[in-house]
């Protein structure tokens, strides 16, 4: 049973998270022979607080 994990930061929206574990399901089962129902896909979305870069918060970063 595949299981993948998926860090990003939030803000995408319900359909976009719907099509994305499409494609990467449907990329799972091309690649690995694996049937839809055997992939498990864990989607974790983070606040701009809890991501930084180069030493600075991502909610600190200039958008």
């Amino acid at each position: 049973m595949p299981i993948v994990q998926i860090e990003m930061l939030e803000g995408r929206t319900v359909e976009q998270k719907r099509a994305m574990v499409k494609e990467v399901t449907d990329a799972i089962c091309r690649t690995l022979n694996a049937p839809p129902e055997a992939v498990r896909i864990i989607i974790r979305d983070m606040s701009f607080d809890n991501f930084a870069t180069a030493g600075v918060l991502r909610s600190d970063q200039k958008k």
